[in-house]
């Protein structure tokens, strides 16, 4: 009879009263991990099980912390970006179960985890035993969430744009602020001054740019998270239609930019026009979302 192969289990500490967050992953589906954020430790007991075998020969088995930046589409440029290792067992022999005990205090929190389209941002515990024909691992995926009270305590600024074509159609636009916390409400007007095409609706998109890569290289995926009409019908003249969007209903996170050198995450608001002949008019414009204290 053929003995299988060891079973390693991972319990970390404190978990039962540890925050989960929850996040959408395209390959993985929905995932709820523990929050890590701070000067927080992560630590725990690992469990090696002989798995019905008598005797196990390895060449060491160790515990690593390692914070990972993964292109989905091109592993080439997947790389890690933090990565500490304590060894649980020298090279030897197991004859019985064994547990361990391991700790990596105030572990530096440099990015936010992140789960998109196109790249993955994620800490995760690796346990491995190697053997002299490969190894045995398990890997446990924990969350880092990072507030950004400084970007709380800036003074605001609202956002004007206009919308022209020549003597058919003149508005302006502007959203009062131009930092967003996650659950904030987008609030602005459109002020209509010239109308002489007709309007069927008016909406408001909010779309996710990620950028991957370098240079030439450089590759974007656009993902519209939410569309919000925000008028039906074509406007008068002078007409000033509010704005009013509450994120705390859509998927967004914190806005970043070149992480790591390897990847960003913009925020866009579009405002479009549609006329009658289903002719479309927009103007997009970049918003900062932050995670609040």
């Amino acid at each position: 009879m053929v003995q299988g192969q060891p079973i390693i289990d991972v319990t970390l500490d404190g978990i039962e009263t540890r925050k989960n967050t929850r996040f959408q992953d395209k390959q993985l589906g929905a995932l709820k991990l523990p929050v890590y954020s701070g000067d927080d430790d992560i630590s725990g007991v690992i469990e090696v099980r002989m798995n019905k075998q008598k005797k196990i020969e390895h060449l060491g088995i160790r515990v690593e912390l390692i914070g990972r930046i993964e292109i989905l589409n091109d592993q080439k440029q997947s790389s890690d970006f933090m990565s500490m290792s304590r060894e649980l067992e020298p090279q030897g022999f197991l004859f019985e179960d064994k547990t361990y005990k391991f700790q990596f205090q105030k572990f530096e929190k440099q990015y936010e985890s992140y789960y998109g389209n196109t790249v993955r941002l994620r800490y995760y515990l690796k346990v491995y035993m190697v053997r002299s024909y490969g190894k045995v691992q398990k890997e446990v995926d924990f969350a880092v969430l990072i507030p950004q009270p400084e970007l709380e305590e800036q003074p605001q600024t609202s956002l004007k744009l206009e919308v022209g074509i020549e003597e058919c159609l003149h508005i302006d636009f502007e959203y009062f602020k131009s930092r967003y916390h996650l659950r904030d409400v987008v609030t602005g007007k459109v002020n209509f001054y010239l109308v002489k095409i007709k309007i069927k609706y008016m909406e408001l998109a909010v779309i996710r740019k990620e950028q991957y890569g370098q240079g030439p290289q450089q590759q974007t995926d656009n993902e519209t998270l939410v569309k919000y009409e925000l008028m039906d019908g074509c406007p008068q003249k002078g007409e000033v239609i509010p704005i009013r969007l509450y994120l705390s209903g859509v998927d967004v996170t914190p806005s970043v930019k070149n992480v790591s050198g390897k990847f960003s995450v913009k925020y866009i608001l579009n405002l479009i026009l549609v006329d009658e002949d289903d002719r479309r008019y927009f103007k997009q414009q970049e918003i900062t979302i932050y995670r609040k204290k």
